[in-house]
């Protein structure tokens, strides 16, 4: 049996439905792979967004941090209203304080087997009692049809600066039906087993970035057990980086390491069958050597790194088979949209799905450094279309559809310093059957930020989210809406 699964940092926004009180979550039962994966927390057939303002004020208090979500409808995202959620809201762990930033990170998944997605949050500004100011604390949110249920903690930080929950991903990782959180803190990633203990995955000197996260079936065992994706890179106080697979190793009960590549750093990593064998790959985003040694191209040829490349690493049916085939793509290989140059950032954000629909995935990629004619740091994003040979075809060629603020269709207009594809998402919002593409523009409006939606990937009767259209607090102050997104 094979899984995919998707795990996204989301940011979110302030509702005017804040103080909503939460529903009793539903009874834990062991569930069994999802056929399909979803992002409706209310269980009512529609997709819905997850957004995280971490910077966002709650009660006066600066960068308390929310999470707004967004319903999905008949309307898709544009009609349905949206509630948000922060630490004062009811049913909710902690209590909102300066600088806790929740929201910072979140996961979308159903982690109590009731068929409906609930929201793993990280706040890894959370002053701990006992651990020290920002010890960091992540906590689950049940959905449920009011909404959203209660919430409980899933795990503190141990010691004050731990920064628990800077970056998240959640799935089955052990194989034992419950689903675990990975989480990405200070200088470590740690696994919190649904249920059971938690352990460190891994340590490595990170400069204060938070680790990235990704989860599916990587190893080509095909048993129905994600493994975990993990990729981080630092120049302090020396230069490294590393993408790394994790698989449960049932005889030491945590997670082993299986395969590596060094000197490799990444802005963002998506997993997808790109060529639809019924592997899971991996797609690093925005992959440039970082090395103080020389490793011979571990992103690919040099020359595909300008303005950001994305390297995939395809899945065989057995470990050590894996990424054994690869390929590399940037905004200069043919069938690319775009061209490539420095600052693009081509590759920063990734999401993947299968959004037309032909049994194989395809790759949103977020390019916020692009600049649309003299505005620069516009932004753009791109979807790239697998194929038989996965993102490139035999002629080495890619297949894709390029939107920004300036493609016919899509509201706004680009302007320098927007953003747009910041941060990507996927979901049938309108529930048509065809999933729809969510893009973040967090520099819309001097910093306010936004979400421009594309119904079935298209530009026709595409809209936008904006914090003033949702009567979010503080409008037109800089929460950098849509930094983060999340959706299934």
């Amino acid at each position: 049996m094979r899984i995919r699964t998707y795990a996204a940092a989301v940011t979110v926004a302030a509702a005017a439905t804040a103080g909503l009180p939460l529903a009793a979550p539903a009874t834990a039962a062991t569930p069994a792979a999802p056929t399909a994966l979803t992002s409706d927390i209310n269980g009512d057939g529609y997709a819905d967004l997850a957004v995280g303002v971490p910077g966002g004020a709650v009660d006066g208090r600066a960068g308390a941090g929310y999470v707004d979500v967004v319903w999905g409808g008949p309307d898709g995202l544009d009609a349905s209203g949206d509630t948000r959620v922060t630490q004062a809201t009811p049913g909710v762990p902690g209590t909102p304080e300066k600088g806790d930033r929740f929201g910072a990170a979140v996961s979308v998944t159903d982690m109590n087997g009731d068929g409906r997605a609930d929201l793993v949050v990280g706040a890894p500004g959370e002053d701990v009692g006992g651990a020290g100011t920002d010890a960091g604390t992540v906590a689950v949110l049940y959905g449920a049809r009011s909404g959203l249920g209660t919430g409980t903690t899933v795990l503190n930080g141990p010691s004050a600066a731990a920064a628990y929950g800077k970056s998240l991903a959640a799935a089955d990782l052990t194989g034992d039906g419950r689903t675990d959180v990975a989480i990405g803190a200070t200088d470590k990633v740690v696994l919190k087993q649904g249920g059971g203990p938690a352990s460190t995955v891994f340590t490595g000197a990170m400069g204060g970035r938070a680790p990235v996260l990704a989860v599916a079936d990587l190893d080509g065992s095909d048993d129905g057990v994600a493994d975990l994706a993990t990729g981080y890179w630092s120049t302090t106080p020396f230069t490294q980086s590393h993408v790394r697979l994790w698989s449960w190793s049932p005889a030491e009960k945590s997670l082993a390491n299986f395969w590596n590549t060094d000197n490799a750093g990444v802005s963002a990593l998506a997993t997808g069958d790109f060529d639809g064998d019924g592997h899971d790959d991996l797609a690093l985003g925005e992959c440039r050597e970082i090395a103080d040694e020389n490793i011979d191209d571990p992103c690919g040829p040099e020359e595909l790194a300008l303005g950001g490349g994305i390297h995939v690493h395809y899945g065989a049916g057995i470990p050590w088979n894996f990424g054994y085939r690869q390929q590399t793509l940037n905004q200069d290989t043919p069938g690319v949209r775009g061209v490539a140059e420095a600052g693009d950032h081509f590759g920063a954000a990734l999401t993947a799905a299968d959004v037309d629909g032909d049994g194989r995935d395809d790759l949103i990629a977020g390019a916020p450094g692009e600049a649309i004619g003299d505005r620069a740091g516009a932004g753009a994003a791109t979807l790239l279309l697998g194929g038989p040979t996965g993102l490139v075809d035999a002629n080495g060629a890619g297949h894709s559809v390029a939107f920004h603020q300036n493609t016919p269709g899509v509201p706004g207009a680009a302007e320098a310093g927007d953003a747009f594809g910041a941060a990507l998402a996927t979901g049938d919002h309108d529930h048509d059957g065809a999933l729809d593409i969510a893009v973040g523009s967090p520099g819309e409006n001097s910093g306010s930020g936004g979400v421009w939606v594309l119904p079935a990937a298209s530009a026709a009767g595409s809209y936008d989210v904006t914090p003033g259209k949702l009567g979010l607090p503080s409008p037109s102050s800089a929460l950098k809406y849509g930094g983060i997104l999340g959706s299934r």
